[in-house]
């Protein structure tokens, strides 16, 4: 086996930070809850486990604005109150837990862009829903929105293809982005009739020149793996249709069945079908450049099994790695 597999996995307990609180949907616990069933699976010597890198002030600006960047950084030192209208509280040290957050994302994309790695997986990142000026969802910054402007600013890249199959709708992506005609926007969660943040329509496809690049595919309650495999070429071929030169995919595991937040019923075979799938397209398009980001998931279970069939399809095809690879459940 080679001594350093293309494909990174970033861990470490500055990610673990990350949460608010014991008892909390999204609690410092999720990490351990992967890393532990990482550590016990084959898939560990195929990848590389990076640790946690921090992100400037400099990068958070390319999305946020100062002044939300200067709240998130004085409730840091209050440790107390919220950063937005009641779903996302402040916490001693949020400031840096969410900069180690965006920072292994944007790590993850420089190295790739240096060659060093193929793809990569950050399990605590994909905060989807932060708004350019304020936390929303648990989410305190946009890593998503970051390493989109991230790709633009210093990587000097326009097309970008963003697909998010958590169950929640990435309302803080796509709105941030709903004009720009590069980012390509595949979005698959549960119908916001049922679920927050209540958006997310078919009808939502973008705006003025960016019209027709965004693809919202609402869920409804129930939907399994079946109806996911059947939805899923449509979002490959319009992702395809926009010759992305970097990918991203938010793989939040409350899509899973048994999620106590949300009410879709998939499996791990739906995340490591995207995930292998839209690594094919990478691939064929953009030297195969993916960043895999975790998301979502508050069953401890669902999140551990469903990360890992991702990591498992990044790593399939990695000369440095010695995972056979997985039979396609769509194929027969």
């Amino acid at each position: 086996m080679s001594p350093n597999p293309s494909v990174a996995v970033y861990a470490g307990e500055a990610l673990a930070r990350y949460g608010f609180g014991a008892g909390h949907p999204f609690g410092p616990d999720r990490f351990a809850a992967f890393f532990t069933a990482l550590s016990s699976s084959p898939l560990l010597p195929a990848v590389r486990v990076l640790p946690p890198v921090a992100a400037s002030t400099e990068a958070l600006l390319r999305f946020h604005t100062g002044p939300y960047v200067e709240r998130v950084r004085r409730q840091s030192l209050l440790g107390s109150g919220y950063l937005d209208y009641g779903d996302t509280p402040a916490f001693p040290g949020v400031f840096d837990a969410a900069c180690y957050v965006v920072g292994s994302v944007l790590d993850a994309i420089a190295r790739i862009r240096a060659g060093e790695l193929h793809r990569a997986f950050v399990p605590i990142a994909g905060l989807h829903h932060a708004r350019r000026d304020s936390a929303a969802g648990f989410c305190v910054f946009n890593d998503c929105g970051i390493a989109i402007e991230t790709l633009r600013a210093v990587h000097g890249l326009r097309r970008v293809a963003y697909v998010d199959i958590d169950a929640h709708h990435g309302d803080g992506v796509f709105y941030a982005f709903e004009r720009d005609p590069d980012l390509c926007i595949a979005d698959l969660h549960e119908d916001g009739r049922y679920l927050y943040p209540g958006t997310g329509s078919t009808g939502e496809s973008g705006r003025g020149p960016a019209l027709g690049t965004k693809l919202n595919v609402p869920l409804a309650p129930g939907t399994d793996d079946a109806r996911f495999f059947e939805i899923w070429p449509e979002v490959e071929r319009f992702v395809a249709r926009s010759r992305p030169e970097f990918t991203l995919l938010q793989c939040g595991a409350d899509s899973l069945a048994g999620d106590p937040l949300t009410h879709l019923r998939l499996s791990p075979r739906a995340h490591a079908h995207a995930a292998r799938r839209l690594c094919a397209l990478a691939d064929e398009l953009c030297g195969g450049a993916l960043v895999a980001l975790g998301g979502g998931g508050y069953n401890r279970d669902n999140l551990a099994a469903g990360w890992l069939a991702v990591v498992g399809a990044l790593t399939e095809g990695d000369p440095g790695s010695q995972v056979p690879p997985r039979p396609d459940p769509t194929e027969h």
